[in-house]
């Protein structure tokens, strides 16, 4: 069989030994394409462009509402593989109740416990500042290759501390992978703890940060048939008060800290008007 090669590389049989014209094109598109593949493997333009190499990831790690069980398995295995937890701390240093669910799956003296104070201020400077040191904190085991993860209550995107992290990392340092994992919320928790559905069929659900916005409150229970009111313990009053001009005050519980050993339950909110709660504290009304 006589072999003759083409200015192009390509092998091409004599006349007396050609394929058939279909053969002899896909052929040629294959072996044209291993010369493209292989031009392309060889090219200056390597996978560190589009995500940096020896970058941790970022995960935001729902660990649920309270119960150290409630959390899911994903959650756990990312705890336990991720060599940086990063959690909310207070100023001065204690625990955050996320820290103390995370306690019971890993080992704390294994890892590096990054506690995170976040700025409790309306002062813009004082904001931008501390939220910039806070992720800087954490910028600063990513860059070396080191996952963080990030621990909240709940889930990380349902009113988390969270979001606002991830936004600034993404906007200081946009080459960092970011993940978030899928918590149970207290929304849920609050539903189980009082053996209350949520919603059936068509009803509508709210789920509304409680502010001292009267009208916002109103709009709420008027335009839903179940309202949840989330941090609802500086406004409870108000929002009490509310209830009973639409004349359902009997339709609201409050459940503080859910599912946590610390979990404490009101069936009728009313009970309740002039007391201090908790900060985990929650409302839900039900018409």
């Amino acid at each position: 069989m006589k072999i003759e090669e083409s200015e192009s590389g390509l092998q091409q049989q004599s006349v007396d030994e050609q394929a058939a014209p279909e053969e002899q094109i896909a052929e040629a598109a294959l072996q044209a394409a291993g010369v493209l593949y292989e031009a392309f493997d060889e090219s200056p333009m390597t996978v560190e462009k589009l995500t940096p190499a020896g970058i941790g990831t970022l995960y935001g790690v729902g660990v649920g509402p309270g119960d150290p069980e409630l959390i899911t398995l994903k959650a756990c295995r990312l705890l336990k593989e991720c060599p940086v937890i990063a959690y909310p701390a207070t100023q001065k240093g204690g625990k955050s109740y996320a820290h103390e669910i995370v306690e019971l799956h890993v080992h704390a003296e294994e890892k590096v416990m990054l506690g995170l104070v976040f700025p409790m201020t309306k002062d813009p400077e004082l904001l931008a500042s501390g939220w910039n040191r806070t992720a800087e904190l954490c910028w600063s085991e990513l860059k070396q290759g080191r996952d963080v993860a990030f621990v909240t209550e709940g889930d990380p995107n349902l009113y988390s501390t969270f979001i606002h992290l991830a936004r600034l990392m993404q906007e200081l340092h946009p080459g960092v992978p970011i993940v978030s994992i899928p918590g149970i919320s207290s929304v849920l928790g609050a539903a189980a703890a009082l053996g209350q559905p949520l919603a059936d069929g068509n009803q509508r659900v709210g789920i509304i940060p409680a502010t001292g916005d009267r009208e916002a409150l109103k709009e709420a229970l008027l335009h839903h048939d179940t309202v949840v009111f989330l941090k609802v313990a500086k406004v409870l009053d108000l929002v009490l008060d509310v209830l009973d001009e639409l004349g359902l005050g009997g339709k609201a519980s409050v459940v503080t800290k859910v599912t946590s050993p610390y979990e404490t339950v009101w069936r009728d909110a009313r009970e309740l008007r002039g007391k201090e709660l908790e900060y985990l504290s929650l409302m839900v009304v039900s018409k």
